[in-house]
């Protein structure tokens, strides 16, 4: 057998991909940058051990499809729509005012129309891969800067789809073609796709893959949602459009059917096979050499991104009404150059929007913004310069309004509870006090989750707990307890912190996701703190003791072992009730019931007098009589008609007690009871 092309380049990509991103891994960086400088390395500016460049840039164009269809594996319709309104607004504002801006400066500079709008769509997206990432190590996906970070990349993955379409033709009119008549064709021939594609997903492809998946074939399956990754691509490609759109379409279109779970997981080892080739290609266009030929260069677009889009972003985020401390986070979150900006990058060479001289200062300066941004990330939280700095915009927009909870009333607020976060356990508590009487005020950061639950009546206000005066407004100092119940790990340190300096005696109750922020915390000034990681486990060890059918007694014994290396609880031990049938060494035992009647021999007598127990084997464990369910019987108290008998124990043993209960008084009259017991 000869040589197979490029499999001693495509191993050396991989070995060295390997090395950097492990080493790189130990320094917390995320893959994606090792993949990244292992292209630099390995690239023509590099030491050049890759010779077939276009070869290469071919597979890499595959991961691009793959990831575009796995991104609408991601984004059903029925998805799109539930998250419309949480990412729209907070997208829109992003997405719209950083492509403005950039564009704006890009014709301030004499660049043409279309080339300023091509940076304006490269700037405003951000890296997923990396952002996500740093937010989910941080456990901070669910804080109040973490849901508008996700639902604005949500929103810029969306953004691509058309970007993608309209790129094109910003070349045309580069060269003085028409902008808008271009791009309106373009995007009505997108329009028609789509819904050809919405009525091919509803008619076609579920029945399709269903005859697929008879075959109960994970091959066949998988070659089946290859064929329709690559066949929408193609397709779109055909009609003039990117073969990007038909990926993405592709993958809506199976993600709307019951397979979209089974093609993910089918689809995710190959996608990430070509789209970390993707990667180590875009780091292959990186020049070391264009750093030091143009550092003004480089170093003002680096600004641009970490600077002046964080900036942007942060406004969008002040304009969502959030304060200060989630506005800088999320403008520190979203100041990078993105993954798809490479592919628009890409695009626009292609298509002559812009040459290589062009995006080579451009991609320098990004690859260095995404390599900063997991250690920007990580120290942001611990600089409240910034914030410090943005507090006098809060103001000027006004974003708080907790103060409308004093009512101009010193005493309004008195003996309440103060609760932080109206989530799940936040709406549980308050249900709890409301039951009970007892007064409360809500702070919350989610302004959609504030506007509903004032429109239902609930005290919630929107406010920053780690301000003093938002605490003030919320007359800590005469509350009877504050309760945290935040996502955000490093705010709810700073509210602990100042909630000390504003009312010190007041207890404060709180809740941490791990055991080891336990200790911290308390030594802080909290009064108590529930670690959730113990409670969760307490409670998967409980159910998973019963199912092992494990005595209740010895249960007990070992949660409290638990409790008492971890954490107390003031509430007794409940244990989830199985029913009989449940337990292994009694699925034998059945129960059945017998009505008593005026012709029952039993009538007038009793268990012990017919010897139930000792004759047949079966157990009385429960009568009913007159309506009432009697859980103790006397063995010696005498039937009555219309007694209700349940009996326990083995089918035969059940059968004869059925008989001897139910069997006519006299030989003469028809059995009330009969035929086989069901097993």
């Amino acid at each position: 057998m000869g040589e197979i092309p490029l499999l001693d380049e495509i191993a050396v990509i991989a070995a060295l991909g390997v090395l950097v991103t492990v080493i790189l891994s130990r320094l917390r960086l995320p893959t994606v940058a090792g993949l990244l400088f292992s292209g630099a390395l390995v690239g023509p500016f590099g030491f050049k051990l890759v010779h077939s460049i276009h070869s290469i840039e071919i597979l890499a164009e595959v991961g691009v499809v793959l990831l575009l269809f796995t991104i609408g594996l991601e984004f059903s319709l029925a998805r799109l729509k539930s998250i419309f309104r949480q990412v729209a607004l907070g997208g829109i504002l992003q997405v719209g005012l950083t492509t403005a801006v950039v564009a704006g400066v890009a014709m301030a500079l004499g660049q043409p129309a279309g080339r300023s709008v091509f940076y304006g769509f490269v700037f405003a997206l951000s890296s997923t891969a990396i952002v996500l990432r740093a937010l989910a190590e941080r456990r901070e996906l669910d804080a109040p800067h973490g849901r508008f970070i996700v639902g604005t990349l949500i929103f810029q993955d969306l953004c691509v789809v058309p970007m993608v379409l309209i790129v094109p033709m910003l070349g045309t009119a580069a060269q003085g073609g028409d902008m808008a008549r271009a791009i309106g064709l373009a995007l009505g021939k997108a329009a028609a796709l789509v819904i050809a594609t919405v009525l091919v997903a509803r008619l076609v492809v579920p029945r399709a893959l269903r005859w697929v998946a008879a075959a109960r074939s994970r091959e066949v399956f998988l070659l089946a949602v290859l064929a329709l990754c690559v066949g929408t691509a193609w397709l779109t490609a055909k009609a003039g459009l990117s073969l990007a759109l038909g990926a993405f379409l592709g993958g809506m279109v199976v993600a709307d059917t019951e397979y979209g779970h089974r093609a993910m997981g089918d689809m995710l080892p190959l996608r990430d096979a070509f789209v970390s080739v993707f990667f180590v290609s875009l780091g292959m266009l990186f020049d070391a050499r264009v750093v030091l030929e143009q550092p003004l260069l480089v170093l003002l677009l680096l600004a641009g991104f970490l600077g002046a889009k964080g900036f942007l972003a942060t406004l969008a985020a002040f304009a969502m009404r959030f304060p200060a401390r989630v506005a800088w986070l999320a403008g520190v979150g979203l100041a990078q150059f993105g993954e798809f900006g490479f592919v628009l990058a890409r695009l626009g060479e292609s298509t002559g929007v812009v040459d290589a001289s062009a995006t080579r200062p451009l991609l320098a300066a990004g690859i260095t913004s995404m390599f900063l941004t997991p250690v920007v990330v990580r120290v942001a939280p611990h600089l409240t310069a910034g914030e410090r700095l943005l507090l006098p915009l809060e103001r000027l927009i006004g974003v708080r309004s907790i103060d409308e909870a004093d009512g101009g009333d010193e005493h309004a607020l008195s003996g309440h509870v103060v609760i932080v976060g109206y989530g799940v356990a936040g709406k549980l508590v308050a249900r709890a006090l409301a039951a009970c009487g007892a007064r409360y005020v809500v702070l919350e950061l989610n302004s959609e989750t504030v506007r509903v639950a004032r429109a239902a009546g609930e005290p919630v206000y929107y406010g920053d707990a780690t301000s003093e005066e938002a605490l003030g407004h919320a007359h800590l100092e005469k509350a009877r307890a504050l309760l945290l119940l935040m996502n955000d790990p490093q705010a709810a340190q700073r509210v602990v912190d100042t909630a000390k300096r504003v009312a010190k005696d007041v207890p404060i109750l709180m809740r941490a996701r791990y055991m080891l922020e336990k200790e911290p915390l308390l030594s802080m000034g909290a009064t108590d703190v529930v670690a959730e990681e113990v409670e969760g486990g307490v409670e998967i060890l409980a159910r998973l003791l019963r199912w092992l059918e494990i005595p209740r007694n010895v249960i007990e014994e070992r949660i409290d072992e638990v409790r008492a290396s971890t954490q107390t609880t003031e509430r007794a031990q409940t244990l989830p009730r199985r029913v009989l049938g449940e337990h292994g060494d009694l699925a034998e035992l059945k129960i059945e019931s017998a009505l008593l009647t005026e012709t029952s021999a039993a009538v007038g007598r009793s268990a012990a007098a017919l010897g139930v127990r000792g004759q047949t084997g079966a157990l009385i464990v429960a009568m009913r009589r007159g309506g009432k369910l009697l859980e103790q019987t006397d063995p010696n108290d005498p039937f009555m008609a219309g007694d209700i008998v349940y009996l326990a124990g083995a089918v035969g043993s059940v059968k004869k007690a059925l008989d001897m209960l139910t069997r006519p008084s006299s030989p003469s009259a028809q059995p009330v009871a009969g035929g086989e017991l069901s097993t």
